[in-house]
């Protein structure tokens, strides 16, 4: 039986990450840091089946007796402050989770598991003002924000764990990837919420920033499965993961509203304050290398996506709506 480590796992990715790696037979084990309330809300249904362990990105002797206890055959490093917007007024904190840490995570697998194979969580977000369309594996990085910056030092301080010290250590440079387990904070999820509540009569206007920024998203579910391939390969390296198509986030808006019968341009409000100090255009990823070595292959497709982002956060929130109504007859 195979252990993985995987740090950031009550995230988006970690749980889906988690399922996977359950279904493969894997022995899992996932880091957390010590809060007074831990939200366990991702991995609720598999929350007995992962062993768990504390630590702290920021303390590398956390880290290294984290490594030392599960011993792992494979780490996954998802663990980060990864919301761009909180970047600009948390740049320090930012810094020093998103990619500092990474460093403080090679160092406890260098010193308690050098054979472990690691995986670390690069971004599109490092090519910024890109360079070139599509980017791929060799696109210049041009990161716009500090979130962008960090993840760039996170990436090649992983490059060169690798080259010097003969790790083998991967970076995947996941283009966006959402799910119904995204956080309300990032922009599909704010949609989807709020398409829910509006349909439900429970908010009336949906503020937003810029709707002509272009994106690659794709499903979070898909994306693990790219982790877990680039471990299992002889030689370690990098790739992009992606869908190599591009939507708006107007387009985003027209189809999570119009799946339940409403019209965008009735409820959305542009909102400054929601615009980027440094703006990212357009992102499109070129996943040819991933397709080709890995054998990767997406399956659910935009529409897809969005359509179930909306229907989970419809029946998410008759749920909480009618929990509420029912406390309020009891009080």
């Amino acid at each position: 039986m195979k252990k993985a480590l995987i740090t950031g796992i009550t995230g988006q990715d970690g749980s889906y990450l988690a399922e996977l790696l359950l279904s493969k037979d894997y022995e899992v084990y996932g880091m957390r840091r010590r809060t007074s309330t831990p939200n366990f809300e991702n991995v609720a249904h598999i929350q007995n089946d992962i062993h768990w362990l504390s630590g702290d990105m920021t303390d590398l002797a956390s880290l290294i007796e984290a490594v030392r206890q599960s011993d792992p055959d494979e780490v996954y490093n998802l663990a980060a402050q990864s919301f761009v917007a909180a970047s600009w007024p948390q740049p320090l904190a930012t810094g020093q989770i998103t990619a500092l840490s990474v460093t403080n995570m090679l160092e406890a697998v260098r010193i308690a598991k050098p054979e472990a194979r690691f995986y670390q969580a690069s971004s599109s977000e490092m090519f910024g003002k890109v360079l070139e369309t599509p980017q791929t594996e060799t696109t210049p990085f041009y990161p716009r924000s500090p979130y962008g910056v960090a993840k760039v030092y996170g990436h090649w301080i992983t490059v060169n764990y690798r080259e010097s010290f003969d790790m083998f250590a991967c970076s995947g440079i996941l283009f966006n990837h959402e799910s119904p387990r995204r956080g309300l904070e990032f922009v599909t999820r704010k949609v989807s919420d709020a398409v829910a509540r509006i349909k439900l009569g429970l908010q009336q206007e949906l503020r937003m920033g810029n709707l002509d920024s272009l994106r690659d998203w794709g499903f979070a579910g898909d994306y693990v499965k790219a982790m877990w391939l680039m471990l299992q390969q002889d030689q370690p390296d990098d790739y992009v993961i992606s869908t190599g198509e591009m939507h708006s986030v107007r387009e985003l808006l027209q189809i999570a509203f119009s799946h339940v019968g409403l019209n965008y341009e009735d409820y959305v409000v542009i909102d400054p304050q929601f615009v980027r100090p440094a703006e990212v255009d357009l992102l499109l990823g070129d996943c040819a290398k991933a397709k080709e070595k890995l054998g990767w292959r997406l399956e659910v497709g935009f529409e897809q996506l969005i359509h179930m982002m909306v229907d989970t956060d419809l029946e998410r929130v008759k749920r909480q709506a009618a929990v509420e109504a029912t406390a309020s007859v009891v009080v």
